[in-house]
């Protein structure tokens, strides 16, 4: 699948966890950089998500906030 989105990151799954209708999902895009999203627990079902497994986070947004 391509996408029009220029931020995309590869990574491991190291954790997939469900809650009652969203899951949390952690992706480690290397030197200790975990990157975390919630998504529905029917995206977790249909990806076939699991710890180990390979992933791409695609992050596209129109707002970045920073804090400190």
């Amino acid at each position: 699948m391509k996408l029009s989105a220029r931020n995309q990151i590869k990574g491991k799954l190291v954790s997939v966890e469900k809650g009652q209708t969203t899951g949390h999902v952690r992706i480690d895009i290397g030197n200790g950089v975990i990157i975390m999203a919630s998504i529905t627990n029917e995206a977790i079902d249909d990806l076939a998500l699991q710890p180990g497994g390979d992933a791409i986070a695609v992050i596209k947004a129109s707002d970045v906030m920073v804090g400190v």
